[in-house]
């Protein structure tokens, strides 16, 4: 499976080989690398090199490096949780301005409704009914916090709809972690909440109507009218 590393880059062709291994399911979760001694003889290099092309395919979790007699190199099952945890570091962390979420969500989420509108099941639909209903009982309620989270949960499910992992992930990954911006910028009130919720109700309709056009036309228009309730709040 692994031949001898080239060596004016063994650190990289070590880490390059393994990680290709993986990604192409030739080696699959569970799996255990072979044993240090034989790995260091596969790629004829030093036990230190190898240790730490090791350790860099540990941070990238690829593979979890277990200690003790029947302890090693275990494949891991490709997990997306590190990224996002850094996805939401970049945002709570201020580096990410409203402007710039603003204009990746104008951008992204319109063409993801697109295609939630043209992808949709009729569970899927369902469940967008349920939760909606489930935002305007907040509402009545005002329970704005238990609404929030609501509404990023059916921010969320159009990148579910999309049924393209990637966009799902975008999606799970902002709407989980734009929460504090709400809170800071424009905390939710009835006014604001009865507006969100008018628009939701449009959106819906549209996908269910599978008229994609209009289903990214009103959540791009969604996206900058708070937006710039949120920038004019700031500025104040």
């Amino acid at each position: 499976m692994f031949k001898k590393a080239k060596q004016s880059r063994v650190f990289q062709d070590v880490v390059e080989q393994i990680q290709d291994a993986i990604l192409s399911g030739k080696l699959e979760p569970g799996t255990k690398l072979p044993a240090e001694r034989e790995l260091k003889d596969m790629f004829n290099t030093s036990r230190g090199t190898l240790r730490e092309a090791l350790r860099v395919l540990e941070q990238k979790g690829l593979i979890e490096i277990k200690l003790g007699v029947a302890g090693g190199a275990i494949v891991k099952q490709i997990d997306a949780e590190p990224i996002m945890q850094s996805l939401a570091l970049l945002i709570r962390s201020g580096e990410v301005s409203l402007d710039h979420l603003a204009e990746f969500r104008i951008k992204i989420e319109g063409s993801i409704v697109e295609l939630a509108a043209q992808r949709a099941t009729e569970d899927d639909l369902a469940h967008m009914d349920e939760m909606f209903a489930e935002a305007k009982a907040h509402c009545e309620a005002e329970d704005w916090e238990s609404f929030l989270k609501t509404d990023e949960a059916m921010h969320s499910y159009i990148g579910t709809m999309s049924r393209n992992p990637v966009f799902q992930f975008l999606q799970q990954s902002i709407h989980d972690n734009i929460h504090n911006y709400y809170e800071y910028y424009l905390p939710m009130n009835r006014e604001r909440t009865l507006e969100n919720l008018r628009d939701f109700e449009q959106i819906i309709a549209a996908i269910k109507a599978r008229d994609d056009r209009t289903a990214a036309t009103l959540i791009m228009d969604h996206v900058n009218r708070f937006n710039q309730k949120m920038t004019k709040r700031k500025d104040i």
